[in-house]
């Protein structure tokens, strides 16, 4: 054995030793040959000598000879995580990242509570941070920020190339504080910038009303642990208040949680295929089922869709069309169908792993595809009724499935 070898494999005998102490493993006594001591490191580490021994050297020149690295000390855990997210990022699959323990109460509280910020959603999609759809009535919203937006500038740092991971730490903070956005939208010629004060951000479920005597309207902002319950007090409401018929919008809807969205799914399908999961591996391949307990009612009904629909809005939306239950009106959908688990690790982190794609029941895959309408509506969410174009072509289209004397009822509502 070389030299040069000898002591790469004594420094990561050394290494080894320390951390097989940690995880209560028992070191060789001495080391007997190459290929018994390869065998001891592809038990416990997760990289070959050659990599440790990089890994060690690049620590090394960084911390000898990079001009701040003696006044600025980077803690342990910090190049842990960092070395980590270089690994996970390393597979080219946004949606699979490693998150560090304070994101990971970020994301809780983006399903659970509230927070200081803009109230948008954003993720990665083909080396850009893209906006995928601010919240209503929201900071970002009122600011004119659009799904699709790429963003490449928060306040004076150019932030191309962060994860959206990061962007997102950047953009939260304190409620009444500015934060500047500069974002590139397809069309525009020149960069499009924002200047937006921090709120408190109260994350809604769910927002509905009767649109005329008949026609009732269903908004869905997202799918979280209480968007079923809060659908269905919406949707017995507006059949208690006459709706023979239901506009249900998914417009800007980013998704959230898939057993939310087999849950509102079922409140319009008596049974049957909701969506299917296949992966890799076997035990994620998944069929879910109508929720039969769930069912509340077969009154006409169409879905409103735009880019900013995307996950679980895009599973009820290609369920209810592909069971014949509702057109699609409006643009094509995001196209973010597949799944992730969290697989939770020791110190607070974790690993947001794609296992999965979506399929629809008649077999479409939704994942970097998106679901096209039945009929195409360009336009904008609006909260004046007669100036959103889309929804204006939904309630045409609804009012086809009920009798004639309902045609000309006035429509009411938001103006």
């Amino acid at each position: 054995m070389s030299t040069s070898k000898k002591k790469i494999y004594i420094l990561t005998f050394i290494i080894l030793a320390i951390i097989g102490f940690s995880y209560g493993y028992k070191a060789p006594a001495a080391i007997s040959s190459e290929s018994d001591f390869n065998a001891d490191i592809d038990r416990i580490s997760p990289f070959n000598v050659r990599s440790l021994w990089l890994l060690r050297q690049i620590r090394y020149m960084i911390e000898n000879y990079q001009v701040d690295a003696d006044k600025k000390k980077i803690d342990e855990e910090a190049l842990l995580h960092g070395a980590a997210k270089g690994m996970v990022e390393a597979w080219e699959d946004p949606y699979t990242r490693f998150v560090t323990p304070s994101r990971l109460k970020d994301e809780e509280i983006d399903l659970e509570g509230k927070y200081g910020g803009l109230g948008m959603y954003i993720g990665d999609r083909d080396g850009q941070v893209l906006v995928i759809s601010p919240m209503e009535d929201s900071p970002a919203e009122r600011a004119g920020l659009k799904p699709k937006d790429a963003i490449v500038k928060v306040d004076d740092e150019v932030v191309v190339g962060w994860t959206s991971d990061r962007i997102v730490q950047k953009l939260r903070g304190e409620p009444d504080t500015k934060v500047t956005i500069t974002v590139r939208r397809e069309g525009e010629e020149e960069l499009l910038t924002f200047d937006i004060i921090r709120e408190i951000i109260k994350l809604k479920s769910v927002r509905y009303e009767m649109l005329s005597d008949d026609i009732g309207y269903m908004r869905l902002i997202q799918f979280k642990h209480s968007t079923h319950d809060e659908a269905k007090t919406a949707v017995r409401d507006l059949m208690k208040q006459g709706a023979k018929a239901i506009i249900l919008d998914v417009r800007n809807n980013p998704g959230g949680l898939l057993d939310a969205s087999v849950k509102v799914s079922s409140m319009f399908l008596r049974d049957g295929l909701v969506v299917e999961t296949k992966g890799r591996n076997e035990r994620f391949n998944e069929k879910y089922f109508v929720d039969k307990s769930a069912y509340l009612t077969p009154m006409p009904m169409v879905v409103l869709i735009n880019g900013g629909s995307a996950s679980a809005s895009e599973i009820v939306a290609g369920a209810l069309n592909d069971r014949g239950r509702a057109k699609l009106i409006g643009e094509k959908s995001f196209g973010k169908g597949s799944v992730q688990t969290l697989f939770p690790l020791m110190d607070g982190s974790g690993v947001y792993v794609t296992i999965a794609r979506y399929y629809t029941p008649s077999g479409k895959v939704i994942d970097h595809v998106g679901l096209s309408p039945d009929i195409e509506v360009k336009g904008e969410p609006n909260r004046a009724i007669s100036r959103d174009v889309q929804l204006q072509r939904a309630i045409v289209e609804v009012k086809k499935s009920l009798p004639t004397k309902n045609a000309g009822r006035k429509i009411l509502g938001r103006h």
